[in-house]
Parts: structure tokens; sequence; C-alpha cells
């Protein structure tokens, strides 16, 4: 494969999810990258409590649904188990949809799937770095101005193939185009994201009601990258993308075209609840992840429990950080009667800190 010239979408495919990708090793993701499930047990606190919100919106189902995507070695579904009072834990049906096999000792009641359920899910489907990870076509514009297909080899070299035309070209002028209301913005790269569309769409539609969120390092239509954001990851610092399964190869997302496709989805006769997107500080806050520190009155009066504090502010403090894990975004998309603004009603404004 090293001399074949591939689009990124299927070399990324076998370099991901191949017999020898990179999500197919024992060591999972936490070996490579640190995600705000492995920052802090704090985030599976928070993904607990908005279960919590929506199975009340919900009206306390006999059964309530928890869908941890792209689940890694099941980090933050064991998270969310172990965070929720008996009562609702007790009626909880638990998922990790991953493409790697069943770690050893994971809880019991946690279902282990390798595709989304097929439907019948009632409660909170949460994709925590999940969408950055579906592989996609990347477009570059030739000396002439069109839009081509890049293509690229296993070695990581690139060349400019076809030009993009169809559904892709449609996509590009919808949701990557070289204008916008506030002039030109013109673009030398970009990801074309109908896969992830395409994905999002396909696993929201396994909710009868309640709740998906994405998390995921993400842009809108208005501020688009002229370059792209395709890279690598390897042992958890930055590097060239090369697909030959060595490194994570990622993007971030248009959440806003995420959005869009679900609602397309939907009946005609049927207004789909409105989704909302903020960033991940404003959504953690919320959830009551406030990174505050405790008083220092506590050092005097119980030490130990002043240290705790201390740790957890700090562990909050990272989960929140501008320039970092709280430049994530949250895609809340409500499936059924639920308002997704009502279930994070404590959403701050968004101050300058």
């Amino acid at each position: 494969m090293q001399r074949e010239w591939r689009g990124w979408r299927e070399a990324t495919q076998d370099a991901l999810y191949g017999p020898a990708g990179f999500y197919r090793g024992s060591e999972g993701p936490a070996g490579h990258f640190r995600t705000s499930v492995h920052a802090s047990p704090l985030f599976a606190g928070a993904v607990a409590r908005l279960l919590c919100r929506v199975d009340e919106a919900l009206g306390r189902p006999a059964a309530l649904d928890f869908v941890d995507m792209a689940a890694g070695r099941g980090e933050l579904v064991t998270g969310v188990l172990a965070a929720l009072p008996a009562e609702v834990a007790g009626r909880t049906r638990a998922y990790a949809v991953e493409v790697a096999g069943r770690p050893e000792g994971l809880d019991h009641r946690i279902e282990w799937l390798a595709e989304p359920p097929g439907g019948g899910v009632t409660g909170l489907l949460f994709a925590n770095e999940w969408l950055d990870n579906v592989p996609l076509e990347v477009a570059e514009v030739d000396s002439a101005g069109v839009p081509r297909r890049v293509l690229v080899r296993g070695d990581g070299a690139e060349r400019l193939g076809e030009p993009v035309d169809g559904a892709e070209a449609e996509w590009l002028a919808r949701w990557w185009p070289p204008a916008g209301e506030e002039g030109p913005r013109e673009w030398l790269r970009a990801e074309i994201g109908l896969p992830r569309d395409t994905a999002w769409a396909s696993a929201v539609a396994a909710l009868d009601g309640g709740l998906a969120v994405a998390a995921d390092y993400a842009h809108t239509r208005d501020a688009r990258p002229p370059f792209g954001t395709l890279t690598g990851f390897r042992e958890g610092r930055e590097t060239r993308p090369v697909p030959d399964g060595s490194c994570d190869i990622t993007a971030h997302v248009a959440l806003d075209a995420c959005a869009a496709a679900h609602a397309a989805r939907c009946a005609p006769e049927r207004t789909p609840p409105a989704a909302l997107l903020l960033p991940q500080r404003d959504a953690l806050r919320a959830l009551g992840v406030t990174g505050a520190r405790p008083p220092l009155a506590l050092a005097s009066t119980d030490p130990a429990a002043y240290v705790r504090a201390l740790a957890g502010a700090s562990e909050a403090a990272e989960l929140l950080a501008r320039g970092g894990l709280g430049d994530f975004v949250w895609l809340l998309q409500p499936v059924g009667s639920l308002d997704a603004a009502a279930l994070l009603v404590d959403v701050p404004d968004h101050e300058e800190e």
C-alpha cells in the first residue's frame, strides 16, 4: 500500500481500522493522547448528571439507556455507571461501541458492540472524540481554482487527483464555501465532512427518545479554517498524518453540518427539536464542573479534604481551559420532545476570562 495513491478516506479507514490499524492496538487511545475522559473522573461525573437530567425529562422510564460511542477501553461508560445514583444505575442499560475487542475485566453490565444499536434506545448517546476519527476525503484547490481530491500514499506523500464532483461538491458548496457574509474567504484545503454527517445521523437514529451529544474539536460554516485541520497524533504529540497505522489521523468536525444531517432525516411533517452548539467549558459548568478552589480555611480544619478539593479544582481547570479541552464543542441533538437548552439551564454567559 506504500506506493498506491488513494483518497484520504480510504487510506485513513485502513490506517485506523484495518487489521493492523491504529485502533486495533492493545493500548488504546489513552496510550497516545489525552482526552477529557482520561483527564479527570469529573468528566464522567458531568455526563452522569446529564444522563440523570435526561432521565427526569423523559419521565423516569423503566429502562434508561446510555450509549458510549468510540468507547476506547470503556473508561467513560465505566465512570458514568459509577457516578450514577443507585436508583438510576439500576435502570440503566449501558452500551460501549468500539471496533476493538472487549477489554478484560470490564463491568458485566456493559454490552460491547462493534456498531451503534439498531434502534429502540431511550436515554443518552454520547460521542466523545468519535466524529473526528470518521475518515473523510480532503480537497485542495489547484492553480486554476478548481477543488480537487487529494490523493495520498502510505508514506504520507500527496498529489492532486480528479476534481471534486457530485454530492461531495454539493457539500463543499453548502458547508465550506469560498465566500461568507463578511466578504471573500478563500480556502486552499478543506475536509469534506459528508461521511461524518451520515455517521452522526445514523447514530442518532438509534434513539427513540432522548439526547445525542457529540463532543469534539469543531468549526462552523462562518469560520472554516482556510488550510483544513488534518493532522496526526502519536505518543501524546501532534505529528504529520501518515496513513500507515502508526498514528492517529484526525480532523476537526463541521458539527453544524452534522446537526443539519439529522434534521434532514426527520419526516417532513415533523419539525425536529432545536440542536444546540456550545463550548465544552460552558456545558461542563452547567453540569457542575466549576474549577473553584476550596476555601483556605478548609486546609486547617480538614487538610486531607482540602488536598482532594484542590486536586479536583486543578482537574476541572484542565477540562475548562481555553486553548485546551475547554475549546471542544458540544453538539446536543434532542430526539422527541426534549429541549436541549432546558437540560443545561445553568449555562453561563460566554464571558471573557
